[in-house]
Order: C-alpha cells, then sequence, then structure tokens
C-alpha cells in the first residue's frame, strides 16, 4: 500500500490507455509519454502497460507502507528517496516506510513512477487510465489528493536488469523540432502558409494540457474554407481562426473542425509530451514511409539488446 502526503501538481494514475473506441466519443488516453511508461515497467518485470503514476512539472511525496521496487521514467525531476538523491531510469528497493519526494522536473514535463506489480485500481472500459478531461478511470476519475492510498499489484515477472541505458533513456527526451506528415487538409493552406509553418519558431503555452499543446507566436493565415467536423488523432497540427496552432495530445476530443495542417508523427508523440509551458519548437517535413520507418526503428530498439543494463 502507498499512501499520498503530497499530490504535486498534477498526478494521474496512467497506463496505455483505451485505443480503438474513438467511435464511442473515448480519448485513447493514457500515460502522455508512452514511451517512458513502457520502458520503466519493462525494466521491473511488468507488462508495458501496468499502472503508474504520472506526474506533471512538480511530482507528488508519497509513504511506501510496504517495500517495492520503482523506477522513475520519463523527464528527470529531482527526487529523493528518504531525503538522499534517487536517480532515473534505476530500479531502486524502497523500504517499508520508505518516503519518496519527486520534487520538480529538471527539463522535460511528465515524469512516471514505476512500481513492480502496477498499480491496482480499478479498470474502467479495459483499463486504468485517468481521464482528466471526463472524469472516469484512476482513482475515483482524478489527480491524486493528499491522503490517498493504493495498493500494488502482484508482481508478475523478473526484472530485465537494474538501469536503463543512457542513449534508451534519451528516446522519451523532449526535443525543439518535430518531424510532421502532411495534414489532410494541407492544400487548403497554401505554399506560403505551409512554408511558414515550418520555418517559424513556436513557443508552448501556459494554457497547454493533456488534450492539446497550444502553442504562441506570429499566427499563420488560417484557410478561408469551413470543414466538416471529422475524425482526429494525437499529434494532429490544427490551426484555428486565430492562426495559432493546437498540437492535439493523448486525450484529445475524438472529431475536430479546424484544418489540420501537418501532424506529429508517432515517433516523436513522447517528445510532444515532454514539451513544457515556455519550450520554443519548430517542425520539419517527412514523408509517410520516413515516419513509418523511424516508428518501426523505435520499436525495434525497445528490445534490442544492451537497453536493460545489470
Amino acid at each position: 500500500m502507498i499512501r499520498v502526503l503530497s499530490p504535486g501538481l498534477l498526478t494521474t494514475v496512467q497506463d496505455l490507455g483505451r485505443p480503438g473506441l474513438g467511435d464511442l466519443g473515448v480519448p485513447a488516453g493514457g500515460a502522455a509519454d508512452a514511451h517512458a511508461l513502457r520502458l520503466g515497467n519493462l525494466l521491473l518485470g511488468n507488462e508495458e502497460g501496468a499502472a503508474a503514476f504520472e506526474a506533471t512539472l512538480v511530482g507528488p511525496e508519497v509513504l511506501f507502507e510496504e517495500a517495492a521496487l520503482v523506477v522513475l521514467a520519463g523527464a528527470p525531476f529531482g527526487a529523493c528517496l528518504d531525503g538522499a538523491p534517487l536517480p532515473a531510469w534505476e530500479a531502486v528497493e524502497v523500504p517499508a516506510g520508505g518516503r519518496l519526494a519527486v520534487g520538480r522536473a529538471v527539463s522535460g514535463a511528465r515524469g512516471y513512477v514505476c512500481v513492480k506489480g502496477g498499480f491496482d485500481v480499478p479498470p474502467v472500459l479495459g483499463s486504468r487510465a485517468t481521464d482528466v478531461a471526463t472524469g472516469f478511470g484512476g482513482l475515483d476519475g482524478r489527480p491524486l489528493r493528499a491522503g490517498d492510498r493504493l495498493s500494488v499489484g502482484p508482481a508478475r515477472g523478473e526484472p530485465k536488469g537494474r538501469r536503463i541505458d543512457a542513449a534508451a533513456a534519451r528516446w522519451s527526451g523532449p526535443r525543439r523540432r518535430l518531424r510532421v506528415t502532411p495534414g489532410p487538409q494541407g492544400e487548403w493552406f497554401g505554399e506560403n502558409v505551409v512554408e511558414a509553418f515550418l520555418s517559424r519558431t513556436f513557443r508552448v503555452s501556459a494554457s497547454s494540457s493533456r488534450t492539446g499543446v497550444r502553442l504562441e507566436g506570429e499566427a499563420l493565415a488560417a484557410p478561408a474554407r469551413s470543414l466538416v467536423t471529422e475524425g482526429v488523432v494525437a499529434g494532429a497540427v490544427q490551426v484555428p481562426p486565430a492562426g495559432l496552432p493546437i498540437v492535439l495530445l493523448i486525450e484529445h476530443p475524438s472529431t475536430g473542425g479546424y484544418p489540420k495542417i501537418g501532424s506529429v508523427i508517432s515517433a516523436d508523440l513522447s517528445a510532444l509530451a515532454q514539451l513544457r509551458p515556455g519550450d520554443e519548437v519548430r517542425f520539419a517535413p517527412v514523408s509517410f514511409e520516413e515516419a513509418r520507418r523511424l516508428l518501426l526503428d523505435r520499436e525495434a530498439r525497445l528490445d534490442a539488446p544492451g537497453v536493460f543494463l545489470p
């Protein structure tokens, strides 16, 4: 059992979400940086989608009432275990009565507290993920609060090692240049607007959330044509009438009515999720074939020799 002493800024229970329910209006949700969650869980010997804590910018402080094996994955936070610095990307034994204080993010935006066995909260629609926007899943459909107590599930496998290779850990870090494929309404914008989109630097707005990353900067010229609402995906770059792009994240609605100038590739969604307010970002074009190759390459490296170290 784990007791929450302080919840941090926005800490939720997340797994790999609820894909495939968009036709019912249910967003996929889950960990914003799914790659980091998978790495942390695999190191512990968990299933890659075991439920963990997702901390945003400022993490929680928790008390372990029982001994546990823990990994901090994702963005580096100033974490301490019983007052001693706790390294990221390493499996660490926490004694009964141990206090883990995750602190503030050093860089990036989201970190994951993965525990061997995963957090055991009731699944909703096949997932333990908290949907913050609609208020279901996780622990009563909400962020953690001081005083919450969560159980840990049974261990199912042996740890793959004691730490993650440093190069592998960097795969999920923030990136200031995100790769995009052409959007379904790209031709509506015209060559000059697309060129401006690819050449300008944008800044991440403080109003960003798990629903979408809002960008600030020099506005783009939005198309005069109206769009019938259609299905959207994580990574879609919408351009509303004001001309400042919104890049959809993991809790995006199933449909949207703004034209889409591009789409962040699947291999860069974790990097997108690690952007924090004030970060500057640019976009670089790639083909659909290159986007597919980059995703397959990342997936192949997930199980490559040398990722999990003794």
